[in-house]
């Protein structure tokens, strides 16, 4: 036996704990209507997962408790617990027994155990499919169901049907594979929205990437381009330092033999006074100088006292011939000599300027002055004139007579100061043989001492540039280490290549410094595009790893998901093939022992199972809104719903003509709904079977065709009956009487057989 136990405690009207024992292939359940019997029934359908209170004759999960009387308080829970044996492995868990639990509280809240573990309703379901059974199979017939099967529709048939062939197990598998596959779909398309969102941001970092990545190819050929820029440069600036420093040697040495050399010719020269005679040589041309400036100063006065004598003699000459033609004019010197110095003052504001109009103005104006005074002098005036003239002669004289004298002091101071030079000038050029090997040694020494000056000057202005550049390499140096790093000062051991020729010392310092420039500007490009590029960045590089991780990751698990989708979808399609032949094998099985307890239940006639195709349905109603609008209309196949086929059922009773099972009166459908119930039993037979008053209809000769057929059933499941049925309690190996008290609890009693028999009627 493989259902061994059933305990019911707080259960609907069994509101204390109360236990069967199923040790027989057949157990009856009796007692008298309203007393709990159909509860048993229910019970098995609570533990074994039912979730519609409707089924249990409830409307929600706390009319399932014991809900209380005058005599014994409500409960607070309902719990049942079933006891299956398991030694031949037909549930999924390694133990020799399995134990059901289930328990269900006020609030609502369920619990299920398997062997006093926690589980999930869907734990308790796919363990209970793998041996055929559950809450609503074609084994537990409620009172009142055993017509379900006959009324129901051809899809609520076949349902029935592929429950009771043991499909329940693949057709659970298949809704879990479409539940994973729908998740697994679903996950897809979050991936892929993952994969969406990170497209574009790994592409600017691979843009970026690459960019780094040029970058560091540039900074290698920066770096390669660089030591031999600063090989060259090193090279040439140290050799040509040494070299200059080396040549100013020469020079410097040299001038300081010179100095000497010229300090030696001095000291010659001092020795033969030339120096001193020189000095009175200078003084007595200074005297000479001097003398002949007094001589010609002391020549000018005379000249003009001269030049005023002859201009009064010409003045007194002319006046006294006036005075002789004219009346006598008497005019005085003062007049005179207003009127000359007019003239002298208009002959020196011109006498110095080259203006030739200025010239003729002051000219015009003599003229003007001297006719104005011709006019204003008398014949009276002429003969005082003249008296005048002749005052200002006679002291002309006198001062020309001083002049005179000073002039011949003049020219023998002159005499004097040229006799003087003209000795000390003989006395030179009588030391002039003396010193003239002295003063050709000094000139060749001091235009020695200018060569090789200038020859140091220009080695020191190369050494200035040199050093310059030193300075500017020492920049360049330390721009380097600060743009590559220590890589930089590994200059030094670089060994600069032409092609595969390596290139000497001796080349480098020879190379024009204009190929060395070119290098410069060529460094000087590659930095602009390395900052371009923004060189290394070791964050940019962390981050697209880390994204192209995250992609990649997103990739395999899209491929997974993917493989994933292919294996449910084939997993489905399997189990959709092996249900499809499962049930059309087991449709024919059953349909043949259907109509087998049929003429065993009528004494002839026969019954058939058909599978029929149900008309196909619109997925909406946009179709038919279209035809009452009288418009035309294509409705494809992917509008269409598919549908399963469904199982339609025909009997013919014997000496009886029927179209149809509503034609069949209530006793007729209850013998073939027991046929086609006992047939699917018979097929695929249940641990167990539970029938509620399935005979209630059943007459004596029927009765007796029922309790055989629940006999050859027995061989194969555990049957539990619920009758009022004589017969069928004859039939059984075990008996349990319900009872209910005047408190309204259930109650379970031992009952002999004779004794059920009579409680039965």
């Amino acid at each position: 036996m493989y259902l061994k136990h059933l305990t019911i405690s707080g259960f609907k009207s069994f509101a204390k704990k109360s236990e069967l024992e199923f040790s027989a292939p057949i157990t009856a359940i009796v007692g008298p209507n309203g007393s709990g019997k159909s509860n048993v029934a229910e019970a098995f359908r609570f533990v074994l997962g039912e979730q519609s209170p409707s089924k249990m004759r409830g409307k929600k999960g706390e009319d399932l408790i014991w809900g209380g009387t005058d005599q014994v308080s409500r409960g607070s829970r309902a719990s049942v617990s079933m006891l299956l044996s398991n030694e031949k492995r037909i549930f999924p868990i390694d133990f020799d027994e399995l134990t059901l639990e289930r328990v269900v509280y006020r609030d609502g809240v369920n619990d299920y155990l398997i062997n006093g573990s926690k589980v999930r309703l869907k734990d308790i379901q796919e363990t209970l499919a793998a041996a055929n059974i559950g809450p609503s199979g074609h084994h537990i017939i409620s009172q009142g169901e055993a017509d379900r099967i006959l009324s129901a529709n051809p899809k609520e048939r076949r349902e029935m049907i592929e429950d009771a062939l043991g499909l329940k197990v693949y057709q659970f598998k298949r809704v879990e594979a479409e539940r994973k596959l729908q998740k697994t779909k679903d996950n897809i398309e979050q991936v892929e929205s993952l994969r969406r969102e990170v497209s574009p941001h790994l592409k600017f970092l691979e843009r970026q990437l690459k960019k780094i990545e040029r970058a560091v190819e540039l900074r290698d050929k920066l770096k390669s381009f660089y030591a031999e820029y600063l090989k060259h440069e090193d090279t040439y600036l140290a050799y040509h330092f040494d070299r200059l420093r080396d040549e100013k040697q020469t020079p410097e040495n040299k001038l300081s033999e010179l100095k000497a050399e010229l300090e030696k010719a001095k000291k010659t020269l001092a020795s033969v006074g030339e120096d001193e005679k020189r000095g009175r040589l200078i003084a007595a041309e200074a005297a000479l100088s001097k003398a002949r400036e007094l001589k010609q100063e002391a020549l000018r006065q005379n000249g003009q006292l001269e030049g005023q004598i002859s201009f009064l003699k010409r003045r007194i000459e002319e006046v006294k011939r006036k005075v002789a033609e004219e009346p006598a004019v008497s005019v005085s010197y003062k007049e005179i000599k207003t009127i000359v110095e007019a003239v002298e003052s208009d002959v020196e504001r011109v006498v110095n300027k080259d203006d030739v109009a200025l010239l003729r103005r002051a000219l015009s104006d003599i003229m003007h002055k001297l006719r104005q005074f011709l006019l204003s002098v008398s014949s009276g005036e002429s003969s005082s004139l003249a008296h005048k003239e002749e005052e200002d002669l006679e002291e002309l004289q006198k001062q020309k007579t001083t002049a005179d004298k000073e002039l011949a002091e003049r020219v023998s101071e002159e005499k004097k100061a040229e006799a003087g030079y003209t000795s000390i000038k003989t006395e030179i050029e009588a030391d002039a043989s003396e010193s003239r090997a002295a003063e050709r040694e000094m000139f060749r020494i001091v235009n020695e001492q200018k060569e090789f000056e200038a020859k140091l000057a220009n080695l020191d202005h190369e050494l200035s540039v040199v050093e310059r550049d030193r300075e500017e390499f020492k920049r360049e140096l330390q721009e380097a280490v600060t743009l590559l790093g220590r890589d930089a000062s590994l200059y030094q051991s670089a060994v600069v290549k032409d092609g595969e020729k390596t290139v000497e010392p001796k080349t480098i310092v020879s190379e024009n410094r204009e190929v060395q420039r070119e290098r410069r500007r060529e460094l000087e490009k590659m930095k602009i595009r390395l900052e371009e590029f923004g060189g290394a960045n070791d964050d940019i590089e962390k981050e697209y790893k880390e994204v192209k991780e995250r992609d990649d990751f997103l990739v395999r698990e899209i491929t997974d998901l993917n493989s994933s989708v292919e294996k449910l979808e084939s997993l489905i399609k399997d189990l959709s093939d092996k249900l499809n032949e499962r049930f059309v094998t087991g449709i024919d099985k059953i349909g043949a022992e259907f109509h087998r307890f049929f003429v065993l239940m009528f004494g002839g006639g026969s019954a058939e199972l058909r599978r029929i195709k149900p008309k196909p349905k619109r997925k909406s109603t946009d179709e038919d809104e279209l035809l009452e609008e009288g418009l035309p209309s294509t409705v494809s196949a992917d509008e269409v719903e598919e549908s399963e086929d469904g199982i339609e059922i025909e009997v013919k009773l014997p000496n009886k003509r029927i179209k149809g099972l509503d034609m069949l009166s209530g006793g007729e459908r209850a013998l073939t709904s027991i046929a086609l119930i006992f047939a699917m039993s018979q097929v695929n037979p249940p641990l167990f079977i539970i029938l509620d008053e399935t005979d209630a209809a059943l007459d004596e000769a029927n009765s007796r065709r029922y309790g055989d057929m629940i006999e050859a059933l027995s061989k194969k499941s555990q049957l539990i009956l619920i009758t009022h049925n004589r017969e069928t309690m004859s039939r059984a190996g075990i008996l349990y009487g319900v009872t209910m008290s005047s408190d309204g609890v259930s109650k379970l009693l031992s009952v002999k057989f004779d004794e059920a028999v009579v409680v039965a009627k």
